[in-house]
C-alpha cells in the first residue's frame, strides 16, 4: 500500500495538480495508482474485519478532533525544529 501511495505522491510532484487535472494520460495514470491504494486499503480493513459503522464512527470522531486542532501551532513547532537540521 506504501508504495502505492508513494507512486500517487511521485505523480502529484512530478506532474503537479493541474496536470493530474487536465491530462487524461496523467490523470489515468494517477487514478490507476489511486485504485491500488483503495485496494490495498479495503484488503486491510477486511482483514481485520473492520466494519463500515466502526469506520465512520472512527471517521467522524476524528474529523470533530481535527477541526479543533490549531495547525499553525503545531506544525509551525516543527518548522522549527526542521531549520536546525
Amino acid at each position: 500500500m506504501f508504495e502505492e501511495l508513494g507512486e500517487c505522491i511521485a505523480l502529484i510532484k512530478k506532474c503537479g495538480e493541474q496536470e493530474i487535472a487536465r491530462d487524461p494520460a496523467v490523470r489515468s495514470a494517477f487514478v490507476t495508482e489511486m485504485s491500488d491504494v483503495f485496494m490495498y486499503y479495503l484488503d486491510t480493513l477486511l482483514r481485520f474485519g473492520i466494519t463500515a459503522e466502526e469506520l465512520t464512527d472512527a471517521y467522524a470522531k476524528k474529523h470533530e478532533f481535527n477541526k479543533k486542532r490549531d495547525y499553525q501551532t503545531e506544525y509551525g513547532a516543527i518548522k522549527e525544529i526542521l531549520k536546525a537540521f
